[in-house]
């Protein structure tokens, strides 16, 4: 007797089911990693709020290093009025981030950005695994029945 639905249907049925649950499994297993390191082992994130705390916003000198440097070595280096004005502004810019940094909590930031990531996984793998399960079932079902 010839097979109601050809074997490439059945491979992508298969095969979508096996993304989705890894999908849901990958994202639910992460989800609680997070949860672990917030609430059971708190010290193993100790590492990351230190490094966390002493990383700034790279900012480029608006000076040439080289002119930078002379400038730092000597103290009779000019600057031309265009590289002071660059300099003070860069210098406030950067003032400015470092207080911006110091207002954020990085490591609050990092958990929710791997929380939203792992509820996407769970939230397109979910419903990937379901229907195609589902789709699976009915048609052993409908086979075994004939």
């Amino acid at each position: 007797m010839l097979a109601k639905h050809s074997i490439i249907r059945t491979i992508y049925l298969y095969l979508f089911t096996i993304v989705g649950l890894a999908l849901v499994v990958s994202g639910m297993v992460r989800l609680l990693d997070m949860g672990l390191k917030m609430f059971v082992f708190t010290k193993a994130e100790d590492i990351d709020k230190l490094q966390q705390q002493y990383n700034l916003p790279y900012y480029s000198s608006p000076i040439p290093v080289e002119k930078l440097q002379t400038y730092q070595d000597s103290t009779t280096t000019e600057l031309t009025i265009e590289e002071r004005a660059a300099l003070k502004s860069w210098l406030s810019e950067y003032k400015k981030a470092q207080e911006a940094a110091g207002k954020i909590d990085y490591l609050a930031s990092q958990r929710q950005r791997e929380a939203s990531s792992n509820l996407a996984m769970i939230l397109v793998g979910l419903p990937l695994y379901l229907y195609h399960w589902r789709i699976i079932k009915k048609e052993t079902k409908e086979e075994k029945e004939d």
